[in-house]
């Protein structure tokens, strides 16, 4: 898994991201190459747990506590008391797990 996330790290360097990735992974990706308004359109259209997650902590990102606790609750899941780096990491290896 680790190798699936330094690849996908990787990748943010590239051009656009895959078709097969799925919502939040591409939430991600946009998030990562900086372009926020295009990651939360992604996964706000999206109903999915993990799309929930990733919205959370765009929401973080941004600052935006209030929102980040309304979406960590829909996704099922604390709110986040580690890094942002490392729930990033967190939420990639999660996400690239359920997908190989």
């Amino acid at each position: 898994m680790v190798v699936n996330v330094a690849a996908f790290i990787a990748s943010l360097d590239g051009a656009a991201p895959a078709q097969e990735l799925n919502a939040p992974l591409a939430g991600l990706w946009w998030a990562g190459k900086g372009d926020w308004d295009r990651a939360h359109k992604i996964v706000q259209d999206e109903s999915s747990r993990e799309a929930a997650w990733v919205h959370a902590y765009l929401h973080r990102v941004e600052g935006d506590l209030g929102n980040a606790g309304y979406w960590y609750r829909q996704a099922g899941q604390p709110a986040a008391k580690d890094s942002l780096e490392a729930e990033w990491e967190r939420i990639a290896a999660t996400l690239l797990g359920s997908t190989t």
